[in-house]
C-alpha cells in the first residue's frame, strides 16, 4: 500500500470501506493486550492506527510480531 502526502498533511492510502484512495489520519498507538493486570505493563505493543477522513473507518495494524 503506497501512502503519499497531500497538502492537509494527511497519508493519502487505500480504504477497504470508500472502495478508492482517500486522506487518512494517521497516528501510532501503544496498546496493552493482556487482559490480566498483571501481566498488562509486559505486554503493551506498537500499533499503526489510521483513520479515513472521508467515512470514518479506523484500521490498526500491530507494528511489532515478536
Amino acid at each position: 500500500m503506497a501512502a503519499t502526502r497531500n497538502q492537509s498533511d494527511d497519508m493519502n492510502e487505500g480504504c477497504a470501506e470508500c472502495g478508492r484512495e482517500t486522506p487518512h489520519g494517521v497516528r501510532l498507538e501503544i496498546r496493552t493486550e493482556s487482559q490480566k493486570s498483571e501481566n498488562a505493563q509486559f505486554s503493551r505493543e506498537p500499533y499503526r492506527v489510521s483513520t479515513c477522513r472521508v467515512c470514518g473507518t479506523e484500521t490498526a495494524l500491530r507494528m511489532n510480531n515478536a
